[in-house]
């Protein structure tokens, strides 16, 4: 399909029933992560003229609710469809800010074009999170450690049942108050090894953020649940069982020379926004920075000697969170480290400390929504 760019402005149908005060407090006292919602979302539509020509129309905010979607949608039945996760964060002065929010965007295009999904100009994808903000301000949390997380998404909504592109699409924006990902005090985490499972494969659809990933990760994380761990992690069998990312979070080493090693991009593993920044953040502190192949072997092989000093998991709702033991089928993988070490701490003080406005940003990684 050929794609128009648009100029669009967003219009606005507000909530007359919004949320209480009361109960809006009572939800920001106590956010937990993902179990409640804002007052709006953001819309725009996408559709396919007569001429194959297709453009986004119609962006608007309008009050939070149920979505009406024809029962023959493609999203329902051919999983069409692609995310982002963003935080916007409450600084000292009131402001309201989102970090990287142009590499979200980015992302997203880029899993649109292997779902096979139109590309959204940046600017409309900023502008959404604008407006949806700055309806919403009320929402941000301003105790410490808690932020507003965003929710940007598209999906296939043209009803047909034939296997094409859609020609009708619908991007959103949902929002709801975050506490800790992994509940409580931050604290390292027990993980489980999967070697059942798969998390994606060669040529598929791995380095997109599309629920049919997360869908896929999850029988594993069940596999984990059993077995005491919070999360999953997933090998690639071809390449001597090298160590890929978790169900939702890229994975980093610490060792005892300085070097900071995560596995390398190879068409399987989320390009993670958060892995990027550590990777700046861990080169700006002198840390050498290295993208490579790391097998199971040479972590458990790395803790024994002393060689492997930290692990540690990241991602947008997590931020970063140290990695306990790891448990296998054949025994565990102990904690190289007592507690939180040292430069799994730093780097997470640090990129906490830009996101919330406490520490300069010398990147330019922020954009102010409100």
């Amino acid at each position: 399909m050929t794609q128009i760019a648009n100029e669009l402005s967003f219009s606005q149908k507000l909530n007359e029933n919004p949320k209480s005060v009361v109960e809006r407090d009572a939800i920001l006292a106590n956010p937990g992560f993902g179990d409640y919602f804002t007052d709006h979302t953001a819309v725009v539509d996408f559709k396919v003229d007569a001429n194959g020509e297709g453009g986004w129309q119609n962006a608007r905010i309008e009050p939070y609710g149920p979505i009406l979607m024809d029962p023959a949608a493609a999203v329902l039945h051919y999983g069409q469809e692609i995310f982002e996760g963003m935080k916007a964060y409450r600084h000292a002065d009131g402001s309201i800010w989102t970090f990287r929010a142009d590499a979200n965007a980015a992302r997203l295009n880029a899993s649109a074009r292997r779902l096979a999904l139109p590309e959204l100009p940046v600017e409309t994808f900023l502008e959404s999170l604008r407006q949806l903000v700055s309806v919403d301000q009320d929402w941000v949390p301003s105790k410490d450690g808690d932020a507003l997380y965003l929710r940007p998404f598209m999906i296939a909504t043209e009803a047909f049942l034939g296997v094409r592109p859609a020609r009708e699409v619908s991007y959103r924006v949902i929002a709801s108050p975050a506490g800790n990902y992994f509940g409580g005090e931050l604290k390292p985490v027990s993980i489980w090894l999967t070697t059942t499972f798969a998390r994606a494969g060669e040529g598929g659809t791995g380095e997109a953020k599309c629920g049919g990933n997360y869908a896929a990760s999850l029988a594993a994380q069940m596999e984990a649940e059993a077995n005491g761990c919070k999360q999953v992690l997933f090998l690639d069998p071809n390449n001597d069982n090298a160590v890929e990312e978790l169900g939702g979070m890229n994975i980093f080493f610490v060792f005892k020379d300085g070097t900071l090693v995560t596995p390398a991009l190879n068409g399987h593993i989320l390009h993670g926004i958060t892995r990027s920044s550590v990777m700046q953040l861990a080169a700006d502190r002198g840390l050498k920075v290295q993208e490579r192949k790391i097998t199971i072997d040479e972590w458990r092989e790395g803790v024994a000697a002393g060689e492997i000093t930290e692990v540690f998991a990241c991602g947008t709702a997590a931020v970063i969170t140290p990695i306990g033991e790891l448990k296998t089928a054949e025994g565990t993988i102990a904690s190289p480290a007592n507690g939180i070490g040292e430069v799994t701490n730093a780097i997470r003080e640090q990129l906490v400390g830009i996101q919330t406005g406490v520490v300069e940003d010398l990147h330019g990684w922020l954009t102010r929504l409100a």
